[in-house]
Order: structure tokens, then sequence, then C-alpha cells
């Protein structure tokens, strides 16, 4: 049974059994085909929820078992991008990577993770937040050959990702999140079309909406940009006012660990907050006490009936007994503020 207040979730992704996929990596291959790869992976949702369920996770997801990676798998469904032929890219102004090919018109031949999202939800009676790679993300994860254009090419995968969010929700999704860390990067482009598609993503649903905007995974390159960045981490101060005036209900941002002015939540008055409490750039596992300190201190700018205690990004990149400890902390930092609240 889910708590009333401050119910615990994750950003998204967990680490995969070793046997599935190589630990501590991103993009790690899998170690299974056909047959016996989408038997391990139903395998390893099974995984991902009994741990959820054990630390006492309140809104649970798949863990991102059934993806190598959050954007690129989703993007390997879809006409009109040539993953043979890849390009060096910058991602998210930060570090170069090979990249696939934006050749022609973009489409979504079938859904991507119908069948995937139907397994977890016939898995588990809690309720199910479930992920998608927002729109400027996605543009800022490949190498666009031929639309010339990183806001045409954003509002077509807005749409594809609407007809899947759609299909989805008809599932019985609870919450769909749609992840936007260039949404760290790029200000200018936010304010000019990232909000814009966003919302075009999210049109027309009626379950809750969520927006996850951290400053990336727990690996090299992320850290090192984080430590080039001041003593002040600013960059949500433009993008939340725009948010706090968009249709998405729930607002994921990183806050354990980091330097964050946890006063920038007021620009959001009105969202639901996702406070990450949870840092994914070490394997050390918080204590219980160290979680509800952050969600105290979040509570000084949102309302305990709007804030949810969550894991700062994803924790795939982490060994699986870390993670499983950080749930546990998680889960039992929240219910100590919790029972401070009812008493």
């Amino acid at each position: 049974m889910g708590h009333a207040l401050l119910q615990t979730t994750i950003a998204g992704s967990l680490p995969k059994p070793s046997w599935l996929a190589a630990p501590k990596q991103l993009w790690a291959p899998w170690l299974l085909e056909g047959e016996a790869l989408e038997e391990g992976m139903k395998d390893a949702v099974r995984l991902v929820l009994y741990d959820q369920n054990a630390a006492g996770i309140d809104i649970v997801s798949d863990g991102e078992q059934t993806r190598r990676h959050f954007v690129t798998t989703f993007i390997e469904s879809l006409e009109g991008i040539d993953f043979e032929h890849k390009r060096t890219m910058r991602i998210r102004d930060r570090y170069d990577a090979e990249v696939p090919v934006v050749v022609g018109p973009v489409s979504r031949r079938k859904p991507v993770f119908l069948e995937h999202a139907r397994f977890l939800r016939a898995e588990t009676s809690k309720r199910i937040k479930f992920t998608l790679p927002g729109p400027m993300t996605m543009v800022d994860t490949l190498f666009d050959g031929y639309y010339k254009s990183r806001e045409k090419l954003a509002g077509v995968f807005a749409d594809i990702l609407n007809a899947e969010a759609c299909e989805l929700e008809a599932l019985g999704i609870h919450i769909i999140q749609f992840d936007e860390p260039a949404f760290n990067v790029f200000m200018d482009e936010v304010r000019d079309w990232g909000i814009a598609s966003l919302e075009q993503a999210a049109a027309g649903l009626k379950c809750r909406t969520a927006t996850h905007i951290c400053y990336g995974y727990g690996i090299k390159a992320n850290i090192d940009w984080k430590n080039s960045i001041g003593s002040e981490w600013r960059q949500y101060e433009s993008t939340f006012p725009l948010l706090a005036k968009s249709t998405i209900d729930q607002i994921s941002l990183e806050c354990a660990n980091s330097k964050v002015p946890l006063e920038l939540i007021s620009l959001l008055g009105g969202k639901d907050i996702m406070v990450g409490a949870i840092d994914v750039t070490t394997e050390q596992v918080e204590t219980p006490e160290q979680v509800a300190k952050v969600i105290r201190a979040a509570m000084k700018y949102v309302a305990p009936e709007k804030l949810y205690p969550c894991t700062n990004c994803g924790l795939v990149p982490l060994s699986r007994e870390a993670a499983r400890g950080k749930l546990r902390a998680l889960a039992a930092g929240a219910a100590i503020v919790r029972k401070e609240l009812a008493g």
C-alpha cells in the first residue's frame, strides 16, 4: 500500500544483472540473443520490481531493463535513421560520441515499448512510472543529416513520442516521464522550442506527466562537467519558470550532493517535485538520515503533498548491491520525515 505523503520513486534506470549485460557500463551490449534475450529481459524486470518492493519504493518502474540506453533504444525502432554509418558528435555540449544519423523522414513503424510496458503492468499492482526520452534530448543524441533543423526534428520526435505515450497510458501506466537532461545545457533552445516540443509529446494525456532534468549519469564526463560549472549550479533558474507555466505535472531534479540552490524549487510553484535525494556518482550508500535531510531542506520550498523523494538520475552505472542499498535508504529516509510530519 502506498503512502499519502512523500511517495518514493526512481528517476529511471537500475543496474542490469551481469548475465544480461556487462555491469557498470552505459550502452553495455546484450549478452543474450533472440528468445533468450526476451526471457532475460523479463526476468530482469521481475528482479528490479522485487528490489523496489523489498526496499519499500512506492511508485515503481521497470528500471529500463529492456533498454541498452535511455535514448538510442527508442531511436533504433524508428525509420529514417542509419545506425550503420555513425558520425562523431558532441553530446550535451560535453563529450564526443559515435551517434546514428538521420538520413530521411523519421517515422515509427510500430509501438516501441508497448509489450514491455504491458508485461510490467501485469507484474505489479503498484503505481507505475514509465520513462521515455524527451524530444530535445533525442535530437541531441544523433546527427541530423536530413531535416537540418533541431527544432523541426524535435517536432517530429514529439509526435512520435505522443503516439507512444498514448498507447502506454491506455495500458494503465500512471506516470509517463520524458527525460530531458538537454534542458540543463541548451537554455535558449529550451525557451525557443524545447518546452513547446515537450508539451507536444505530452499532449492529450490524462495520466500524470513528468520531465526529468538532471546533471547526468555518474560517469567521468559528467562529473568533470559538474566540477567546471562553479560553486552554484543555477541552470534550473532559466528553465523552471518556463516549466512552471507548462502543462507538465511533475519535475524531477538533482539535489543530493549537488550545488543546486534549493530555493530554485520555488520557481516551480504548483508542480509536483521529484527531489533527487540519492547521489548517483558514488557507490557509497546514503544513510536514511542523509536522505531525510535532503527531503527536509526541500520542504522549505515545496509542500510535502507535492514532494516525491527520488534518485538524482539513473543508477545503471552502479553495482546492483549499491543500488539496492540506495533504494532502501531512499524509502527509509522518506519514512523518517513522514513520521515527523505525522507526529
